[in-house]
C-alpha cells in the first residue's frame, strides 16, 4: 500500500479543465487499485517568478493497493503533463519558471526520503509554499485512515 500527495497546478488556459484532464489521466494510468482524495481547489500568484495569470492548484492524496515505486510515479506524471500540456515547457532556456498550463509536482511518496538526479522526496520546496501545504494538510485531516 501507498500514500502518494501530488500538487496539481495551472496558470493558462482553461484552468479548471486542464487540471481535471490530468486527474482523469492520473486516475487511468496508475497500474495498481487507488482511491484518489481531492482537495478543495486554491488559486494562488505565481510562485517563483512574475506573470499576471494566476495559478489554480488542487492538491491529491492517492491511496494504492500495491507499494509504488516513485520513479514510475514521476513517469506517469510526466507523461500526464506531456498529454495535457501538449509538450508545453515548464521552464525558460534559463531555467527560470515560466506559465504553464500543467503542472504536477509529486510532494511525498509514503513519507520516505529520496535524492536522486531525477527526484527529490518529500519535495524540497513544498514547505514554503501554502498553495501545497494548504491542500496537503485539508486531505490529511478529511481522510484519516
Amino acid at each position: 500500500m501507498s500514500k502518494i500527495h501530488l500538487n496539481i497546478g495551472s496558470n493558462t488556459g482553461d484552468r479548471h479543465a486542464l487540471i481535471e484532464r490530468a486527474i482523469a489521466l492520473l486516475s487511468h494510468s496508475l497500474p495498481c487499485a487507488a482511491t484518489v482524495y481531492r482537495s478543495d481547489y486554491i488559486e494562488s500568484e505565481p510562485w517563483g517568478f512574475d506573470s499576471p495569470n494566476p495559478f489554480l492548484n488542487i492538491g491529491l492524496m492517492i491511496i494504492t493497493d500495491a507499494v509504488m515505486d516513485p520513479h514510475a510515479m514521476l513517469d506517469i506524471t510526466q507523461q500526464v503533463e506531456q498529454q495535457v500540456g501538449q509538450g508545453a515547457p515548464h521552464r525558460n532556456p534559463d531555467g527560470t519558471y515560466r506559465d504553464r498550463p500543467i503542472d504536477i509536482d509529486i510532494i511525498d511518496i509514503d513519507s520516505i526520503t529520496l535524492n536522486t538526479p531525477r527526484l527529490i522526496l518529500p519535495h524540497p520546496r513544498a514547505h514554503l509554499r501554502s498553495f501545497v501545504t494548504i491542500p496537503m494538510h485539508e486531505l490529511e485531516e478529511k481522510y484519516k485512515p
